[in-house]
């Protein structure tokens, strides 16, 4: 029979454990505990839920334009880059684009300081890289001129409804569509074919882009950016780049970037090219 001294001997490593503050096996570690949704902070998390669907999980190759686009994050204002996160796109006033707003005063899942750790999150995860061009276009198109005030509102020369604002936007219009057709010629059609009708680039298929089922689920902004970035992930050039484009192509202005997109805009509202 052991001696009560020696019973006690063998008790001491236990004791010793717990003294230590070691845990009991089974015992929850809190760190393990699931975070209510609208406190996710971590970018990487909130990025695979609510973007990686669309934009890729790497930020690129997936359906929507890359977010992994060093060119593309050097060029996007930051409250831009949360605006949209915020409210989505339109593609026109009366119809959204794929991209659907994420705040929830929105209609979105994701609280403010989500929607600010997501803007953020991009820029500081792959915008460390810089573009090659020392000159970049705008990443915004340059607002209409204001032509006339209604008490504090501001009408710009797209919204006046006079019979000469009307001519004149119709006008001007029809001379970016064509100056736009041009652009189109030389930067785009190599690959894209000469009304937008698709083709090739070496082995590799291009789809059409004067397509109504395209052109009704892409703003013109979005248009915009694409004659900007390119799709790097895809192959498709920058507006410097010569991947398609003849070795004399020299690279697109801003200005050229308007008319370009004009042209596309003119195809969403004329229907298909006749090509088709």
């Amino acid at each position: 029979m052991s001696s009560p001294g020696k019973r006690s001997w063998r008790l001491l490593p236990l004791l010793a454990a717990l003294t230590a503050g070691c845990d009991l096996p089974g015992r929850p570690d809190p760190a393990d505990r699931p975070v209510p949704a609208d406190q996710v902070k971590d970018f990487g998390a909130l990025y695979a839920t609510h973007c990686a669907g669309c934009h890729g999980a790497d930020g690129k190759l997936g359906p929507a334009p890359p977010l992994n686009d060093a060119l593309f994050l050097a060029i996007v204002p930051d409250a831009e880059l949360l605006r949209v996160i915020t409210e989505g796109r339109t593609v026109t006033p009366a119809q959204k684009s794929p991209m659907p707003a994420f705040a929830r005063e929105r209609g979105g899942p994701l609280t403010a300081a989500q929607v600010k750790a997501l803007a953020e999150g991009i820029k500081e995860r792959w915008g460390a890289s810089k573009p090659k061009a020392q000159s970049l276009p705008a990443y915004l198109a340059p607002p209409a001129p204001v032509v006339a005030r209604s008490g504090d509102r501001a009408i710009t020369a797209d919204h006046a409804t006079t019979g000469a604002a009307t001519a004149e936007r119709g006008a001007t219009a029809r001379a970016k569509t064509g100056e736009g057709a041009r652009v189109f010629a030389r930067a785009c059609a190599g690959c894209h074919g000469s009304q937008g009708q698709g083709g090739k680039n070496g082995d590799r298929q291009v789809g059409a882009i004067n397509n109504q089922a395209f052109l009704a689920l892409i703003s013109d902004q979005a248009i915009r950016r694409y004659a900007i970035t390119g799709r790097p992930d895809l192959g498709m050039p920058a507006f410097d780049g010569h991947n398609g484009r003849s070795a004399e192509f020299r690279p697109l202005s801003s200005a050229e970037i308007d008319d370009l997109v004009a042209l596309l805009a003119s195809w969403r509202r004329s229907g298909p090219g006749k090509d088709h």
